[in-house]
């Protein structure tokens, strides 16, 4: 599913229109986004938790000289899914 489809659906099941279901859509994303640029955790129970995490510096091996390099630290955006959605999946 991709994010026209994903507008689609909740249009569908909200009875919003699709220019609405996107704004919405949109607006949780922007909000996501800004809550973990902040380092904070968004929880949305029974769906899952959204975190960062920290990556630590490591050396790598570059594959096409076998040169090592280093691979320097960053955060990186890390989901959890919830109990309700990892039941839905099974």
């Amino acid at each position: 599913m991709n994010k026209a489809e994903l507008i689609s659906a909740i249009a569908a099941k909200s009875g919003l229109t699709k220019a609405a279901s996107k704004k919405a859509l949109d607006a949780t994303i922007a909000s996501i986004t800004k809550a973990l640029s902040k380092g904070e955790k968004v929880s949305l129970v029974g769906f899952g938790t959204f975190s960062v995490a920290k990556r630590a510096a490591r050396t790598g091996v570059n594959p096409s000289t076998k040169q090592a390099i280093k691979i320097p630290a960053k955060k990186v955006a890390k989901f959890k899914a919830g109990s309700d959605l990892a039941d839905a999946v099974k």
